[in-house]
């Protein structure tokens, strides 16, 4: 009886180490869908604009494409992770890398409000993900 007991609870432990294991597995996959969904977020918004509002056949094409990877691996994202947090991720990361490319690609500099605003957002994002616990549902 004692010797069942013991086994029963390492049984148990061991269940829920595989659980914790898988569910790290996807939780790390979604992770990638939301990088994915990042990298496409800013190559169509990037070619929104070379689109000069679609009137552009090739960046129009890209733009297009790219909103819809970007949409199709959100969606992926969020089996895993709270819509809450993957949004907050994905357009504060979208913002801070547009920001950059738009300053080297565009020539459009962000005065100090825009920056001071974009820092916001970012520390924003960390604290979301470092602090909430809404992340680990």
């Amino acid at each position: 009886m004692y010797n069942t007991r013991i086994l029963d609870h390492i049984k148990d432990k061991e269940i829920g180490f595989i659980i914790f294991a898988e569910r790290i597995h996807h939780m790390g996959r979604s992770y990638i869908f939301l990088a994915l969904a990042i990298i496409f977020e800013i190559i169509a918004t990037t070619f929104l604009k070379k689109s000069e509002e679609f009137s552009k056949l090739l960046p129009s094409i890209i733009t297009v494409v790219g909103y819809a990877c970007a949409f199709y691996f959100l969606s992926l994202t969020l089996r895993q992770i709270p819509v809450g947090i993957t949004y907050a991720i994905w357009s504060g990361v979208g913002i801070v890398f547009i920001t950059m490319i738009g300053i080297i690609a565009f020539k459009q500099v962000p005065d100090l409000p825009a920056i001071i605003g974009i820092a916001l957002i970012v520390i924003g994002v960390i604290v979301i993900n470092v602090f909430s616990k809404m992340g680990t549902h």
